[in-house]
């Protein structure tokens, strides 16, 4: 079974957990190194007493015994030297000339470590041991000769005897296992106390985060003189200073962009609106002069050029009123004049409008009634940029269907051109984008599909272009169906 360990993700938990880990580090570093130097200054204590006594029970006993010293008299220097450790209770031998220790009683091996160490040195040695899960201090001492009157450099000379010594060490390892339950005990209650600081430590951080996360949602939501209180000298403290700047910055440079986009706006409807009038006289002259041209009354070649300036008049009156209509939709003064229709209506209108009603390039598919609630003329501008735009780009024929579907009316374009290529789908419905950009000028103004979109959008439907799976492009406009209480 795979056990997943899952760290906390929020920063409150993580600081509190940063926290109570460095706690806890520091706890356990502190505790260890007490630890280590009261379990060294207890056992050395031991130690050094142990030789203390030690020597000042063998500067007693040993000037009494005879040398060279027989078993005899090592047992009964141990023995001797057990009833004066009293309350240690320690347990001796002794040995001569590196023999085997003689002990008075059952003792403890002394450690063959012990005996090399104390013959190599010639001092007092000591080793800590284990035997039969008991902890012992093994003491090993060598006897020097008592020193004379007359020869006072005699006691620096050793006897060649060496006495051992193995006391408990259970009093000891009991005040050690004290410190370690006492160590133990205190650890939790830090840990605990701990809590309080490092629930301050996260509130004290995650305070001005908050504001900062609150100021970047206000922000967001285009409330851009959104500015933060700045307090103290930290970190966060400047990073809330630097929100303040980018949020003063971002206020400046969204006033800026908003001047020039309405400004831009406003000047293509001034300039559509001062065009007006020159070209509907223009577009006055020219349908005149277009029908002298027709006639035969004008030579060839200024027919020729006639037709030319009048149709390139019509074109750019088209234009100017498409650009009336979409500085309409960019000042939100669009009107919407919603009424209940019948697709198959506004459909058949539209093809007998722009004479297609007979065009065998176009075919209406509308088996059944498709109620709707819409504005008729933008309806009919809808379908008439879309079926004109299938026409000119794609290939007859162009069908345009309509039916309800999950209460919504439907309506869907689709020819049998190429259809369109993947780079160019995103930006169909932007203004003046042209797929062809080897293609300088076309037909139209380049706003009929913008135009349409914003239509769409301005009866709370959507407009999509996508290929059809047979090939050639679709288009689907989708509208809210209409209310059947107001129909009745």
């Amino acid at each position: 079974m795979n056990l997943k360990i899952r760290f906390p993700r929020g920063l409150r938990a993580r600081i509190v957990v940063a926290v109570l880990l460095a706690v806890a580090f520091g706890a356990l570093l502190t505790a260890g190194l007490t630890f280590h130097q009261a379990r060294s200054s207890v056992l050395e204590r031991t130690q050094n007493t142990a030789v203390a006594d030690l020597r000042i029970q063998l500067d007693s006993l040993a000037p009494g015994l005879t040398f060279p010293p027989r078993a005899e008299d090592l047992r009964g220097l141990s023995l001797q030297l057990d009833r004066a450790g009293g309350s240690r209770t320690w347990h001796s031998s002794a040995s001569y000339q590196g023999g085997t220790p003689v002990p008075a009683s059952p003792a403890p091996p002394v450690p063959k470590e012990l005996r090399e160490a104390v013959q190599a040195s010639g001092q007092a040695t000591y080793q800590r041991i284990e035997r039969d899960g008991r902890p012992w201090l093994a003491v090993g001492m060598p006897v020097a000769y008592a020193a004379e009157p007359e020869r006072p450099a005699s006691a620096d000379k050793l006897s060649g005897l060496t006495v051992y010594v193995a006391l408990p060490l259970d009093a000891d390892q009991a005040d050690i296992s004290a410190l370690v339950t006492a160590a133990e005990a205190g650890a939790i209650p830090a840990l605990a106390l701990a809590l309080i600081p490092a629930f301050f430590a996260a509130r004290s951080v995650l305070r001005p985060v908050r504001r900062l996360r609150s100021g970047a949602e206000r922000i967001t939501a285009g409330e851009l003189d959104t500015r933060l209180d700045t307090e103290g000298h930290d970190e966060l403290t400047d990073l809330t200073r630097s929100f303040n700047t980018m949020a003063e910055t971002l206020q400046k440079d969204d006033a800026e962009l908003r001047r020039m986009e309405a400004g831009a706006r406003r000047f293509a409807a001034d300039v559509a609106h001062e065009l007006r009038t020159p070209l509907a006289a223009m577009t006055a002259v020219t349908e005149v002069l277009d029908e002298d041209a027709t006639s035969g009354i004008l030579p060839p070649d200024t027919a020729d050029a006639v037709q030319l300036i009048c149709e390139e008049t019509r074109t750019l009156a088209r234009m100017v009123e498409d650009l009336m209509e979409v500085s309409r939709f960019d000042a939100k003064a669009a009107p919407l004049h919603a009424e209940e229709l019948d697709l198959r209506t506004i459909v058949t209108k539209t093809l007998q409008l722009r004479g297609w009603a007979h065009d065998e390039r176009v075919t209406a598919d509308i088996p059944t009634p498709v109620p709707v609630r819409a504005d008729p003329r933008r309806i009919d501008v809808i379908l008439a940029n879309l079926i004109g735009n299938a026409l000119r780009h794609g290939l007859p024929p162009v069908t345009v269907s309509a039916r309800a579907e999950n209460d919504h009316a439907v309506i869907t374009v689709t020819d049998h051109g190429p259809g369109f290529p993947d780079d160019v789908l995103p930006h169909i419905f932007e203004r003046f984008y042209k797929a062809d950009t080897a293609r300088t000028r076309s037909e139209g103004s380049g706003l009929g599909l913008a135009i349409a979109y914003e239509n769409a959008h301005l009866h709370g439907g959507t407009l999509t272009a996508a290929n059809a799976p047979h090939g050639g492009a679709v288009f689907t406009l989708t509208l809210p169906p209409a209310d059947p209480q107001e129909q009745r």
